[in-house]
């Protein structure tokens, strides 16, 4: 066989693979959800940048808004402020209040924590070694989950926000670190599933799925991107992600929520940095009402919203409830 033909054969194989994981991803569509359990995400800190009462928000969230579900971003700089500092009273304030109403709590521990820069190292460790950091995040992970372990309204833990995908700004990432998180808090709480997220659109998820008992994965419609000084729609249509959950589900048998679905914008900077106006070229009412529905069209059966303290901030700061009022139509 001579060369060009053995060329001729690669390529066709090639084609054929490619063409074979297009249509897998990208045609057809996924069985609509009949039942979606829903729930949000919750900074402090964020609520603090948007120069919000956090505490309001919070019990606006589950009293007003109707939400049973929250995940909560324990940043590691309000845990441990201070070497050999913690702080555990905000946290349990949260955890106890979901408690009243019967509610349940994701609790997001590590260095790399939800929300800008997403890495939120406390001052005193910020110029520290990479080895040295990691001792303390241990330090703070033993702490955090013996405080918090027997609480009511705990539900699961989730180990670093995507350790995987390369966004924000954070000094390392170490899988084999991860690896020790995760064992650590599975020793000192086997009662609790531990959740590791990784980014919807940028990964194939199979190194998450590994490591966690739970797969998180994030869906952004509407995104800022650098190279176009602008915002670009995602192409991918909801089957992609039904179909990925699948390959996960066969390969792992991990179970797969959205622990991100969009529901602020995503600008050229954070929401408090850019002009309203900038603000809702990428996230108004009618984008969040398409998002909504494109997530129930995906397959997947639990969602938590993403930027409820920016609805509840552009009802407050702008007099615009209109996000926070569709946003209850999903929790009723």
């Amino acid at each position: 066989m001579n060369m060009n033909k053995k060329n001729k054969i690669i390529l066709i194989f090639l084609l054929a693979v490619f063409s074979g994981i297009f249509s897998f991803l990208f045609l057809g569509s996924a069985p609509t959800s009949q039942h979606i359990n829903w729930g949000v995400n919750f900074s402090q800190k964020y609520c603090s940048e948007l120069e919000l009462d956090w505490k309001q928000v919070f019990i606006g969230i589950l009293d007003d808004l109707g939400a049973k579900k929250i995940k909560i971003a324990a940043h590691w700089d309000l845990l441990n402020p201070k070497n050999g500092q913690f702080n555990f009273e905000d946290i349990s304030w949260q955890l106890s209040e979901l408690e009243k109403r019967n509610g349940k709590a994701i609790v997001v521990l590590g260095m790399k924590s939800t929300r800008w820069p997403e890495c939120h190292i406390p001052d005193w460790a910020i110029n520290l070694s990479k080895t040295e950091q990691q001792r303390y995040i241990l330090a703070m992970l033993e702490k955090t989950v013996v405080e918090l372990k027997n609480s009511k309204s705990l539900e699961m833990w989730q180990i670093e926000n995507e350790p995987f995908f390369s966004f924000g700004k954070c000094p390392w990432q170490d899988e084999k670190f991860l690896e020790k998180e995760v064992s650590l808090v599975r020793t000192l709480d086997p009662g609790h599933k531990i959740i590791i997220s990784d980014s919807g659109e940028g990964s194939f998820w199979t190194k998450a799925a590994r490591i966690g008992d739970v797969l998180s994965i994030t869906m952004y419609r509407r995104a800022w991107f650098e190279a176009f000084n602008s915002n670009v729609n995602y192409p991918f249509p909801p089957v992609f992600y039904y179909r990925k959950a699948l390959l996960i589900q066969w390969i792992f048998g991990k179970s797969i929520f959205c622990g991100e679905l969009q529901g602020e914008p995503w600008a050229k900077d954070v929401s408090y940095r850019v002009s309203i106006e900038e603000q809702l070229k990428s996230m108004d009412l009618r984008q969040f009402i398409k998002n909504i529905n494109y997530a129930k069209e995906t397959g997947l059966s639990e969602f938590y919203l993403w930027g409820t303290e920016w609805a509840y901030w552009l009802k407050e700061k702008y007099n615009d409830p209109s996000i926070w009022e569709e946003s209850k139509k999903i929790f009723k």
